[in-house]
């Protein structure tokens, strides 16, 4: 009687199982990178969704800060008893979510580097700290780079002074269109013109007024006497203010608007935006 001999099914069995243990690891493996895909989506729309509000936010601070200003020139040009005057105070208010301040500067209280003799330009240096040689020098810079001509003063600066400074330019003999210009004045520093800027204005002739609220502006007067100033004047009686209008909101939200204003009261244009910028705050 012959034996029948069973074959042996264990390899089929082992085979199978590996193809599922197979099967089952690259269902993880897409299970995992599913996660990874949806956490990535999320964290990228969460973001997207952040910035999206932060420019809302921001937008809404820089809107307030324009309506603070222009409420404050409508101020200024109100023919009544209640108008704001230009001295110096802070008047604050509510403007929807937004804490609101606004100075109001008069231009006449400072003074202006297209017309400010070397005197008063060293007085000024000196105030805000330079000493006196590298002040006197630097004063009579600003008059090189304003006025025409070849000759520096003395201890100033012309086209030789500034390609020996490697400058590739040089002093355009002509009045300056704005106080950044200043910084390209040799000698001058970031640093330096900031500290300068709050007493510097190029929108009044003359020298600053004597009622000046700017303690800096009022030494340098003291310094040089009455009889070496040149009193200002505006030629058509019109106003001219630094305006800066501040908001705060309760989330921490900041905006600073600054701008120069001309006001003329019973013309057809009783006011002109003469300089508009958002300095850092």
């Amino acid at each position: 009687m012959t034996a029948r001999i069973r074959p042996r099914l264990g390899g089929c069995r082992d085979t199978r199982l590996g193809e599922r243990g197979f099967a089952l690891l690259i269902v993880l493996w897409t299970l995992v990178l599913l996660a990874l895909v949806v956490t990535e989506v999320t964290a990228s729309a969460r973001s997207e969704a952040q910035q999206a509000f932060n420019l809302r936010r921001n937008a809404e601070a820089e809107a307030s800060a324009d309506a603070s200003l222009f409420e404050a020139v409508f101020h200024l040009a109100d023919a009544a008893d209640q108008h704001w005057a230009p001295d110096g105070s802070t008047h604050r208010w509510r403007l929807g979510r937004f804490a609101a301040a606004v100075r109001i500067d008069d231009e006449r209280w400072k003074i202006n580097p297209n017309t400010a003799s070397v005197e008063m330009l060293q007085a000024l240096l000196q105030a805000v700290g330079v000493d006196a040689r590298n002040a006197a020098g630097l004063a009579a810079a600003i008059i090189d780079w304003r006025t025409p001509g070849n000759r520096p003063h003395k201890l100033g600066a012309r086209e030789p002074e500034y390609r020996a400074a490697g400058r590739d330019y040089a002093p355009p003999g002509a009045p300056m269109s704005g106080l950044a210009e200043l910084g390209l004045v040799l000698g001058m520093t970031p640093d330096l013109l900031a500290r300068l800027a709050p007493h510097l204005s190029l929108y009044q002739d003359g020298d600053p007024d004597r009622t000046t609220a700017d303690p800096v502006v009022a030494g340098v007067l003291a310094e040089l006497g009455p009889d070496a100033t040149m009193p200002s004047d505006s030629g058509d009686g019109s106003l001219i203010a630094a305006i800066t209008a501040s908001v705060a909101g309760p989330d921490g939200t900041r905006f600073t608007r600054r701008a120069v204003v001309r006001v003329a009261m019973g013309q057809e244009r009783p006011w002109q935006v003469l300089t508009w910028d958002a300095p850092p705050t």
